[in-house]
């Protein structure tokens, strides 16, 4: 069974939310949160300037490799110019899902950070 995780399946794949920190002093992955609407998502920070998409493609690259991806399967599809951005990952939907959520579960990225009850 998947947790409740900032990544659902779409017709092209899966998609991630995300809020990214640019200019953040270094490229990592610090977790998840959620805002005050209660929306989940991925916090990742990248030590690119967010000017002529540098900080999106620095996210892209970070989270392709993480999750063993190639690049060119990963597109910022909404969020460009923002710091809450959507993730479009192609291929399998559910097989990149279940993927994914293993990656989450490896690194201990679960709802009881996301919540503050660590």
């Amino acid at each position: 069974m998947i947790k409740a995780l900032p990544i659902r399946v779409a017709p092209s794949g899966l998609l991630v939310d995300l809020r990214v920190t640019p200019n953040g002093g270094g490229n990592r992955i610090d977790g998840l949160a959620r805002d005050a609407s209660g929306r989940l998502f991925l916090k990742v920070r990248v030590s690119a300037a967010p000017e002529k998409g540098k900080a999106n493609a620095a996210v892209i690259k970070l989270l392709a490799r993480e999750w063993g991806l190639a690049k060119s399967a990963c597109a910022i599809v909404s969020g460009e110019l923002d710091r809450n951005k959507v993730l479009s990952i192609s291929g399998d939907g559910a097989k990149l899902q279940v993927a994914v959520a293993v990656w989450f579960d490896k690194h201990g990225f679960g709802l009881k950070q996301a919540d503050g009850d660590e």
